[in-house]
């Protein structure tokens, strides 16, 4: 979705809703691709002290492997995004506060795009208490505790068993 922010840049008082979806179910990540719905983009786009203000709250499934047990779980996410844009930064003003719009046209799909991205957390669990497979059979240990690990120890940490006996 294209907008064009010359109108805002020019200081006049505009304010426009934003409801919309943007298709992510393209994206790969770890080999999956996550996205099983698409991303519905709600919020408004107005006009201040020449630039623009955007806020919008983004929602959307998502679907991974849990990084510690493997089990297959979907979680809704809702994030708030704002972004305050503008088309020139003066030198005393920190980049980090605003985005530069180049040429008066702003990628919304761009850059809603890449806010879900980095506010996607990099390590997905089912829980927070997950406790993962068992690293010599391979158990799922939310589902109970198995029996191997203590039949068999790692021949390296033999010596440091004895000590303890």
């Amino acid at each position: 979705m294209l907008i064009d922010l010359k109108k805002y840049f020019s200081g006049e008082n505009l304010s426009q809703p934003i409801d919309y979806t943007v298709d992510m179910s393209g994206v790969e990540m770890d080999g999956v691709y996550p996205f099983v719905s698409p991303v519905h983009v709600q919020g408004e786009l107005r006009a201040f002290a020449s630039s623009a203000e955007l806020q919008v709250t983004v929602r959307y499934t998502f679907s991974m492997p849990c990084n510690r047990c493997l089990a297959e779980t979907k979680k809704e996410f809702v994030h708030s995004i704002s972004h305050v844009l503008v088309n020139k930064l003066n030198e005393e003003e920190d980049f980090d506060d605003y985005i530069v719009v180049e040429g008066d046209q702003l990628d919304l799909d761009e850059l809603i795009y890449s806010d879900v991205l980095l506010l996607t957390p990099s390590k997905y669990v089912c829980r927070e208490d997950c406790k993962g497979l068992c690293p010599i059979c391979g158990k799922n240990l939310n589902e109970g505790d198995c029996t191997c690990g203590k039949q068999q120890t790692d021949s390296r940490l033999e010596a440091l068993r004895q000590l303890l006996q």
